[in-house]
């Protein structure tokens, strides 16, 4: 499928689809979205009360959560275990296009972002002390990974408008799985059966103000209690 590197409006570059119409990051803002959804309302609120965390992304992609998630850990001396899952990993002529080493927000850390697109797939990459790298190459309904392992997962899949296959009951039910009691789900899709699948699997569900362009977002949590289904 065609990938093709646009603007986004606070000055970020990310990948857009043209056959779907679908780009990997909002069009208002690559770093803004990321920063709003998966960091603020996330990685901050998850770490207020834990140092040591294990987080899990559906959806890799550019690697931007991902670095972004490793500068906090490092200013706010946080340990982070990261997952990233992704079946189409970016290459390195989208990478030089899309520029992110020259972000204001990478100054510093332009090796490091460089050095998690170069780690080895299904392997683990030790950045530094406070910072472990898995990329696991895979489909997002092939995943089956140790139950109750992670603290956090950034949901960053393409939109159900184009693959409602991912924003099913059944992969919420395996997300579930996925977290410790009381782990935490974020994503940056409000949509109606999209909460209804997370209640169903299990989740305590809350609407937070969403990034720019979006009014809301969704944080799930998993509870003590069973799933209707």
């Amino acid at each position: 499928m065609e990938r093709v590197i646009i603007a986004t409006k606070d000055g970020s570059k990310t990948i857009h689809l043209p056959e779907w119409q679908e780009n990997y990051h909002s069009h208002h803002g690559a770093v803004q979205e990321a920063q709003h959804v998966f960091i603020q309302a996330g990685l901050d609120f998850v770490s207020a009360s834990n140092k040591e965390l294990h987080l899990l992304e559906i959806g890799f992609g550019t690697g931007l959560n991902a670095i972004l998630s490793y500068i906090f850990a490092k200013r706010n001396n946080l340990k982070l275990h990261y997952h990233g899952v992704e079946a189409f990993p970016v290459n390195h002529d989208e990478l030089e296009a899309l520029a992110y080493t020259q972000l204001p927000e990478l100054v510093g850390f332009e090796s490091s972002y460089i050095q998690l697109h170069a780690a080895p797939q299904n392997t683990k990459f030790e950045l530094d002390g406070c910072f472990s790298l898995v990329k696991h190459l895979m489909e997002i309904q092939e995943i089956n990974l140790k139950s109750n392992q992670f603290d956090l997962i950034y949901f960053d899949a393409f939109g159900p408008r184009v693959q409602p296959e991912l924003w099913t009951l059944s992969i919420f039910k395996n997300m579930h799985r996925l977290l410790k009691e009381g782990g935490v789900l974020v994503t940056y899709c409000a949509k109606g059966d999209v909460r209804r699948a997370m209640l169903t699997a299990g989740f305590a569900v809350e609407k937070i103000p969403g990034p720019p362009g979006k009014r809301e977002m969704l944080r799930a949590t998993k509870k003590t209690v069973k799933p209707l289904i």
